[in-house]
C-alpha cells in the first residue's frame, strides 16, 4: 500500500532477549528491597530511573481516544456484576507494587516502597511509600490496605480475588507504615500476586460498606492512580483525564509512563462502527486482529497521506488457546477419540485462507510460541521425568508427541473426514440413515458463541458443514453477553467459543483454568470440565518448582497434558501486533517489551507529539 510507515523491530535480537529473560537464572530469589522477582534478581537495580520500555523523555498532554465495541453500565471493576470497560482496572486503580512487562514475572514498588520476604517464603512484608496519595489528598494508609484485601474476599467480589484470600492466614498492621501477609504454605507465586491487588480508599465506603458491591456509574472510584475518572455518558464512553497532582509521577516505575493528558474510551454497537468511527477521525488507535483485514482494509486516505501509521508490535507471549472447547462434562465429548474427530473434521487451512488469506499461524499448544511451549516430538529430559510415572494413564500423544492435522487447503478435507470417521467407529458411533448415531441414538449438539463477532460466525459456518458430513446435527446458539456469560458460568453448553489468554509466569491461576475444583464448581475456567489427575500433577510440581528448569520443564510438560487432552478445536493466533494509529502518536518502537501490545504498553508508554 502506498504511504504506509511500518515500524518493526529485528525479530532475532527480540526473541534472544526475551528466552534470556525467562532462562536466564537458575535460582529463586527474594531478596529484601525495591523489587522482586520469582525467579532470580529483578533486572533492574534498586537506583533505575525508569522501566526499559518507557521514554523518560516523553511529552505529557494529549488526547488519546480507543474504540470498544460493546456497552457498559459499571466503574466498578472489582466485583462480579456489572460491565466494565476493560481497561479500568489497570488505567483507575494502583497496587502495592507494579508489574515489569519486560520481564517474565517482576514486580517492582509503586504504592510499597520496599518489600521484604521472610527465608520460608510464607511471610511477605511491605513498607508503604510515605508520599503515596490519594487523588483527594489523603494519605494511602496500612489501614486502606487491609481493608482492600478483606473487601476483595468477600462474597460479591470479583471471583479472581478469593482464591489467594483463602489461603492468607493473617495481615498485620506492623505500625509505621509495614503491613504483613502470611499464607498457610510456601507459594513464591502467590506471595507476589498479593503486591498486585487493588488498593481503595476505605473511608469512601466507611458509611455504607454495601455501596462498594453495588454496581453502576454514580460510585466514582478515589483511587491513587495517574487519572481520574472526569465524564462518564452511560453505554457511550468513560473520560479519564491525568492527575497533574499525581503523587508518583517522579517515581522510576512510573517515569516516561502515563503521558496522555486525556483518555477517552468510546464504545460502538458493532465492529462495523467502530472502524467507520477511527477511520473519519474519531478515535486514535484501531488494533486489527485479522490479517486478511490487516493487508486489505488499511488503504484509505489517511493512511496513505500518512496521517495514520501502520505499526506491526511483534511479542513472545503464549499463544494462549482459542477455538472451539468441548464440554466432556457431556457423554458425547467424554471419550477422546470424539474429541480427536472433531479436530480432524475442522478444516484449519482452508478456514484460514478464507478469513485470513492463510496468513496467520495457527496455535499447536496452550504455550506455543514461547520458551514455555512444549518441544515437537517425544518428551525428554526432565519434562519427560514429570510425566513418566504417569504414562499408564496419559493419553496417547502426551509422551510421544502430538500434532495436530494439516489439510491441502482444499474445501473438501476427505482425509481429515475419513480420520473422524474411524475414529468415531472405534468410539462407538456408526452412520444410520444419514445420521451419526451412538449408544443413546442420534448424535446432535449445540454450539455456543457470542453475538457480535462476523469472523467466529464464519469459522462456525464452516464448520457446522464438515460436521454435517459426518452425519451430525448442529445447532448454533449466538447469544447475547450476559446469556453467554451466564451460560458459561453454568457449564450449559455442549461446545463453546472461548479463549484463555496466558504469560510468561503461569502460577496458581492455572489451578483456575483447568484444576479440578472447576469439574463441578461453577464459574471457573475450567469449560472443558478437564479431569485428568496429571494436569492437577503438573501444575503443582510447577508451583513448587526449586529452580527456573524445573518451572519450565513442568509448565512445558502441562502443555502436553493439555495439548494431547483434545479438549479444544484451536484455530490462530498473531504473534505479531498489527495498530494503526495516528501520526502523532509515538511509542519507543526501539524498546519494545517481551510482553509486546499488551497490558501496560497502549496507552501506558505512549505519548502524543505535537
Amino acid at each position: 500500500m502506498a504511504g504506509q510507515c511500518f515500524r518493526r523491530i529485528g525479530l532475532r535480537k527480540f526473541a534472544t532477549l526475551a528466552t534470556l529473560a525467562v532462562l536466564g537464572f537458575a535460582r529463586p530469589a527474594f531478596a529484601d528491597g525495591h523489587g522482586i522477582a520469582l525467579y532470580g534478581e529483578p533486572a533492574l537495580p534498586p537506583d533505575y530511573t525508569h522501566l526499559p520500555q518507557a521514554n523518560p523523555d516523553a511529552p505529557k498532554g494529549g488526547i488519546f481516544s480507543d474504540g470498544q465495541v460493546g456497552s457498559f453500565d459499571s466503574l466498578n471493576p472489582h466485583i462480579g456484576q456489572g460491565r466494565v470497560p476493560w481497561q479500568l482496572r489497570f488505567l483507575a486503580y494502583e497496587s502495592l507494587l507494579g508489574r515489569a512487562y519486560d520481564e517474565p514475572f517482576t514486580l517492582y514498588g509503586l504504592l510499597a516502597e520496599t518489600v521484604e520476604v521472610n527465608e520460608a517464603q510464607t511471610e511477605i512484608t511491605f513498607t508503604l511509600n510515605p508520599a503515596a496519595r490519594f487523588s483527594d489528598g489523603t494519605p494511602v494508609t496500612v489501614e486502606d490496605v487491609i481493608w482492600s484485601w478483606n473487601i476483595l474476599g468477600e462474597e460479591g467480589a470479583n471471583g479472581r480475588y478469593r482464591s489467594a484470600f483463602s489461603k492468607v492466614e493473617a495481615v498485620e498492621d506492623l505500625g509505621e507504615g509495614r503491613v504483613r501477609f502470611t499464607i498457610d504454605s510456601p507459594d513464591r507465586e502467590l506471595l507476589m500476586s498479593i503486591g498486585l491487588r487493588p488498593i481503595m480508599k476505605a473511608a469512601q465506603y466507611a458509611d455504607d460498606p454495601s455501596a462498594f458491591f453495588r454496581s453502576g456509574l454514580g460510585n466514582l472510584p478515589i483511587s491513587s492512580a495517574p487519572y481520574v475518572v472526569t465524564d462518564v455518558e452511560a453505554g457511550r464512553y468513560v473520560e479519564l483525564t491525568l492527575d497533574e497532582d499525581y503523587w508518583g509521577a517522579d517515581l522510576p516505575f512510573r517515569r516516561g509512563t502515563n503521558n496522555v493528558g486525556t483518555i477517552r474510551m468510546e464504545f460502538f454497537a458493532d465492529a462495523t462502527a467502530h472502524f467507520e468511527a477511527f477511520k473519519g477521525g474519531e478515535l486514535s488507535t484501531m488494533r486489527e486482529t485479522n490479517a486478511a483485514r490487516w493487508a486489505r482494509d488499511y488503504d484509505f486516505p489517511a493512511v496513505r497521506s500518512g496521517d495514520i501509521v501502520l505499526s506491526e508490535v511483534p511479542h513472545q507471549r503464549p499463544s494462549g488457546m482459542t477455538g472451539l472447547v468441548m464440554n466432556t462434562r457431556k457423554p458425547f465429548f467424554a471419550d477422546w477419540r470424539v474429541r480427536e474427530a472433531m479436530i480432524q473434521a475442522f478444516n484449519f487451512d482452508y478456514t484460514n485462507g478464507v478469513i485470513n488469506a492463510g496468513e496467520q499461524p495457527r496455535i499447536t499448544s496452550y504455550f506455543s510460541n514461547s520458551p514455555l511451549g512444549m518441544e515437537p516430538g517425544a518428551a525428554t529430559g526432565r519434562v519427560e521425568e514429570l510425566l513418566a510415572p504417569m504414562a499408564a494413564d496419559l493419553l496417547p500423544g502426551t509422551i510421544e508427541g502430538y500434532e495436530l492435522p494439516s489439510t491441502d487447503g482444499s474445501a473438501g478435507n476427505r482425509r481429515g473426514l475419513r480420520q473422524a470417521t474411524r475414529l468415531l467407529q472405534e468410539a462407538g458411533y456408526t452412520v444410520d440413515g444419514g445420521r451419526l448415531t451412538g449408544p443413546d441414538g442420534p448424535v446432535s449438539f449445540e454450539i455456543l458463541v457470542p453475538q457480535g463477532s462476523s469472523e467466529v460466525a464464519s469459522i462456525v459456518d464452516i464448520y457446522v458443514e464438515a460436521l454435517k458430513r459426518l452425519g451430525i446435527s448442529v445447532s448454533v446458539a449466538s447469544v447475547d453477553s450476559a446469556q453467554f456469560n451466564d451460560r458459561r458460568a453454568a457449564y450449559d453448553f455442549d461446545m463453546i467459543w472461548y479463549q484463555w489468554g496466558l504469560t510468561l509466569s503461569p502460577g496458581n491461576e492455572q489451578l483456575g483454568y483447568w484444576g479440578p475444583a472447576g469439574v463441578e464448581t461453577p464459574g471457573t475456567r475450567n469449560l472443558m470440565g478437564a479431569s485428568d489427575p496429571a494436569i492437577a500433577a503438573m501444575i503443582e510440581a510447577m508451583l513448587s518448582a526449586g529452580s527456573q528448569d524445573d518451572y519450565v520443564a513442568a509448565v512445558r510438560a502441562l502443555d502436553r497434558v493439555l495439548t494431547a487432552g483434545r479438549y479444544v478445536v484451536p484455530i490462530w493466533h498473531n504473534p505479531v501486533s498489527w495498530i494503526a494509529h495516528r501520526a502523532d502518536l509515538k511509542y519507543p518502537a526501539d524498546r519494545l517489551p517481551i510482553y509486546g501490545d499488551w497490558i501496560g504498553f497502549q496507552p501506558d508508554v505512549w505519548w502524543v507529539e505535537e
